[in-house]
């Protein structure tokens, strides 16, 4: 921050622990039911993989790059991107395997987000073993390959600033088999390992089918996962689930607008923060970038749940209290990054409200934050940097011109292809 620069507010800023950043561009174009009269997430997932058959890795950085972009003005200093498009359509690895995780890398040098990159691992098309389908076919790697994507992407990462991370992603249980998994989590050797767990009623059903438990019960009976853990939706867990997970210090990476958006279900907040359990937010398929409006949807969800409201509130804390320390704290847990609160040592991860905002005017505290958060949205956003780099000001970002020049172009051109 220049010495002269003075703001109403400033705030340590988040981490957005969950995304997928090319899913940005299919924004808006998946709200139709689908073949057989309804729509769910089985049939949502299979218009995604037609559509990134399509892109290219111009396609792909430019998309990363307006999403970094957006991520930056909605509040969020820093992205854990859990990156698992890694081959050509057809299946094919680029001749350099990092293609695709140094567009992103490239993406976070011009936006200039701070950027945890967990490159993916995705061996199968269900937990029995089936062979990857067309449209998954641009993620699939076995273990040897994925351990040589991992090396040249920390190569990649090592290139950017240092408040750049790596780390493991292995997808789900059910696109890893037991191998993949414990392979993974040795790859991770405590750097960030994040996996999607217990999203969908099915997948629950089929995990149970295949391996005799439930997500969440069998992989805290099987592996000793603590705080280098990040477990994703977790929206389908019994409460005897959601206690245990609470209790390994692990955090749970909630995206309340997409697990809205695909009607995941809802996570059980109230228990698990009764229980300890740490959290932090993604924006997933990006479909809505919009800090507020996460944490405001995951509060709104536990109200509709539970029929309460102010469900997250504690005794010596508002809601939105609650919410924006567990966001920015669980957000640098889950990507090892030091930030999180404002202090001596942490990455400058600052993000200032403009508080002459009319719903913010004369507010503090407490107050200031459940305002910001339940009758706010991104126009509350003055200035964001992000280890200092000062990236946002007046609630632009400064390249925002040329980034959305290049992305509209990108969108042309890729409209003509679909």
């Amino acid at each position: 921050m220049a010495a002269d620069q003075c703001v109403g507010a400033l705030m340590p800023a988040p981490v957005n622990l969950h995304s997928h950043a090319f899913q940005r561009a299919m924004a808006g174009m998946t709200e139709r039911r689908g073949p057989h009269g309804r729509d769910t997430f089985w049939t949502w997932r299979q218009l995604m993989f037609r559509f990134l058959e399509a892109l290219t890795p111009d396609d792909i950085q430019a998309i990363s790059t307006f999403v970094q972009m957006e991520m930056l003005e909605a509040g969020y200093a820093a992205v854990a991107e859990f990156h698992y498009v890694h081959h050509q359509a057809d299946g094919t690895p680029y001749a350099d395997i990092g293609e695709l995780s140094a567009r992103v890398a490239a993406a976070a040098d011009v936006s200039g987000i701070g950027l945890t990159l967990l490159p993916v691992l995705y061996q199968q098309a269900g937990c029995m073993g089936a062979s990857l389908a067309p449209g998954q076919v641009r993620f699939g790697n076995d273990v040897d390959r994925f351990a040589a994507l991992h090396t040249r992407a920390t190569a990649i990462m090592a290139a950017l600033p240092a408040d750049a991370g790596i780390g493991v992603a292995p997808h789900s249980l059910r696109a890893v088999n037991r191998d993949g998994l414990a392979a993974a989590v040795g790859l991770a050797a405590g750097q960030p390992l994040h996996m999607h767990l217990a999203e969908q009623v099915d997948e629950v059903d089929e995990v149970l089918g295949a391996y005799g438990q439930r997500p969440v019960d069998w992989l805290l009976d099987n592996y000793g996962v603590d705080e280098s853990w990040c477990l994703i939706h977790c929206t389908q867990m019994s409460d005897d689930e959601t206690i245990r997970l609470a209790r390994t210090g692990a955090v749970a990476g909630l995206c309340p607008i997409t697990e809205s958006s695909l009607g995941d279900g809802i996570f059980n907040g109230a228990r698990y923060l009764d229980a300890g359990g740490r959290f932090g937010i993604g924006s997933d398929s990006n479909i809505r970038i919009a800090l507020s409006e996460e944490l405001r949807t995951l509060e709104y969800s536990q109200r509709l749940r539970v029929r309460l409201r102010a469900v997250l509130a504690t005794d010596t804390a508002s809601t939105g209290r609650v919410l924006y320390a567990g966001a920015v704290r669980g957000g640098a847990q889950a990507a090892q990054r030091r930030s999180g609160v404002i202090a001596a040592g942490n990455w400058a991860d600052l993000v200032a409200l403009d508080t002459k905002a009319i719903d913010l005017d004369g507010r503090k505290g407490d107050a200031l934050l459940d305002s910001f958060i339940f009758a706010g949205d991104d126009r509350m956003i003055g200035d964001v940097w992000s280890a200092g780099r000062h990236v946002v000001h007046e609630g632009r970002h400064l390249q925002r011109d040329a980034i959305s020049t290049r992305y509209r172009q990108t969108m042309a051109a890729l409209k003509d292809r679909l």
